[in-house]
């Protein structure tokens, strides 16, 4: 456990969509000592289960606050999550995918920073992976990286030496370690949402890339699946 101190680093804001990824690093943080508040996004995207799960993972662990800010990048489209024009593909495709919203870990990212600033929180919490990604780009280390050097200069905290520190717990996970942490801390998968396409009850496609790899995920660490689906 990390000890507590007038500094804000025990403290710490989790980018938390509602899905696999985010509750496992919710519960990862929490289980360091870290005290946290979560902040999500409505930015548009094909559905809001996810959301509304990310307020009942949000309750089951208590955090400090949640909030959900309204972004609209449906306005601008480009991808098969945000523009109902483009399919969300049921196959893998090649190179980057249209599941990639332009720029969304960017600006989620420039979300929790300015909280951080604002609360005088030194940690961000973020469930990016690079070995069971879709292809995009913001989730690699080198973006990270760049992000955090960004951070830095970009911020009054950062200039005054209160450096802020963006954390990947699950950046070189499979998703089958990432379940497995998950269900050691005591994670109930049952709670999240990560289907591109998923009903207005939170039930699942099956077929796009999400749900392949949290399946996958399932079946190569040899536990049962217990999402919910069409």
């Amino acid at each position: 456990m990390r000890a507590e101190n007038s500094c804000g680093d025990n403290t710490a804001i989790i980018l938390l969509s509602g899905g696999l990824d985010s509750i496992t690093v919710l519960a990862l943080a929490q289980s360091q000592g870290y005290r946290c508040y979560a902040l999500s996004f409505d930015y548009g995207q094909r559905h809001n289960a996810e959301l509304e799960s990310a307020k009942k993972i949000s309750e089951h662990y208590g955090v400090l606050d949640h909030k959900i800010m309204t972004l609209g990048l449906n306005n601008f489209g480009g991808s098969a999550l945000t523009d109902n024009n483009i399919a969300v593909p049921t196959s893998l495709q090649p190179g980057i995918p249209v599941t990639y919203v332009p720029a969304r870990n960017t600006i989620f990212l420039s979300f929790a920073l300015a909280w951080a600033e604002v609360l005088d929180v030194h940690n961000v919490f973020i469930g990016v992976n690079a070995v069971d990604f879709s292809g995009y780009p913001d989730c690699r280390p080198e973006f990270i990286q760049a992000f955090q050097d960004m951070a830095n200069l970009a911020t009054k905290a950062g200039v005054e030496g209160k450096k802020i520190q963006i954390h990947t717990p699950l950046m070189a996970l499979s998703k089958a370690e990432i379940i497995k942490q998950g269900l050691a801390l005591g994670v109930d998968y049952r709670m999240t949402v990560s289907c591109y396409s998923a009903d207005a009850q939170g039930r699942a496609c099956g077929v796009c890339d999400a749900c392949r790899l949290r399946a996958e995920g399932f079946r190569n660490l040899g536990v049962a699946d217990q999402t919910r689906y069409v």
